[in-house]
């Protein structure tokens, strides 16, 4: 691996003999990863939510580099971040993703190498093209990439013209193995994207699962195809998610109603230029009169505040 990350910081240009260098590095046979194990899916029972820590679940294995197959993408990974979906799974919540694993492997004999008894998890990253396998041949070794976490087969019609719609639509990382929290990660070469050259390893790999689902919730024709004037309610508008949809409603001369759960997170919101701002911690809002009952009120509450701030 350190080879391979010499090279990643050379001074080499992105011409023929940077592809050349990169072709002429060997793949590891194995890499480091954080995973989670399939022996350890019990480990929190008995634990309520807030007491089950990634830490004891996480680890960082060497594993095997899996085989690349048609349409797939080798890359090694320079920058990754975490995600919700992280979380989930090194809880295990609301369900083991080895359930996903184990269904996915039933599909096809090439996906049959997802199903492992360890998970290498990580739904982001930036990085560096290593390998491309058959039919691939909009991207080389020595590109610079990001990639979103979307992955389709798309084999089936309904995916055609929104590929969210495909029968086998995952998120890789998540529902798929050999993720991005790794120093090599397997991607479908559908999920590259160009590497802005302006930003650092970092910056590129953080916006690529929130600011990909942002645009589509908001912008995109498969959305809400936002449109000036629009009110646009932001639930949790601080986080990764929420922060990019609040700077697209601004951006794209919506009004953005931000709901948030503290002080902190509500200047957060404010020195993005929101105005209209909901701590719904401070205004006391109990939607829930028990884990199995909504309290209709509450939302009629809500409604009215934000009828009032708009």
């Amino acid at each position: 691996m350190k080879h391979i990350v010499d090279a990643v910081q050379s001074a080499v240009p992105h011409t023929e003999d940077r592809r050349a260098l990169f072709a002429s590095l060997p793949v590891p046979e194995s890499y480091r990863g954080v995973v989670v194990r399939k022996d350890e899916v019990g480990l929190f029972e008995g634990r309520v939510s807030r007491d089950k820590d990634p830490r004891e679940s996480l680890h960082v294995d060497e594993v095997a580099t899996p085989e690349l197959g048609p349409g797939e993408a080798l890359v090694a990974v320079m920058a990754s971040s975490v995600n919700y979906n992280t979380v989930w799974t090194s809880i295990f919540e609301p369900l083991s993703t080895f359930g996903f694993l184990e269904r996915y492997g039933r599909t096809s004999p090439l996906a049959r190498r997802h199903d492992l008894p360890y998970h290498v998890v990580g739904s982001d990253l930036a990085g560096v093209v290593l390998r491309t396998g058959p039919g691939v041949h909009a991207w080389f070794p020595g590109d610079e990439v990001v990639a979103h976490c979307l992955s389709v087969e798309l084999e089936r019609p309904e995916g055609h013209n929104d590929t969210m719609l495909d029968p086998e639509q995952r998120i890789w990382g998540f529902e798929t193995n050999f993720g991005g929290l790794a120093e090599l990660a397997l991607v479908k070469a559908n999920q590259l994207m160009p590497k802005p050259a302006h930003l650092s390893w970092e910056e590129a790999a953080s916006p690529g699962l929130v600011n990909s689902t942002a645009y589509r919730q908001l912008v995109s024709r498969n959305g809400a195809g936002m449109k000036q004037g629009d009110v646009v309610l932001i639930w949790g508008a601080s986080g990764g998610l929420g922060s990019y949809a609040t700077q697209m409603a601004l951006r794209g001369g919506a009004i953005p109603v931000c709901v948030v759960s503290s002080p902190a997170k509500a200047e957060i919101c404010r020195s993005m230029g929101a105005e209209l701002v909901i701590d719904r911690a401070a205004e006391g809002y109990r939607f829930w009169s028990d884990e199995a009952t909504q309290d209709p009120r509450e939302w009629k509450r809500l409604g009215a505040r934000i009828r009032e701030l708009t």
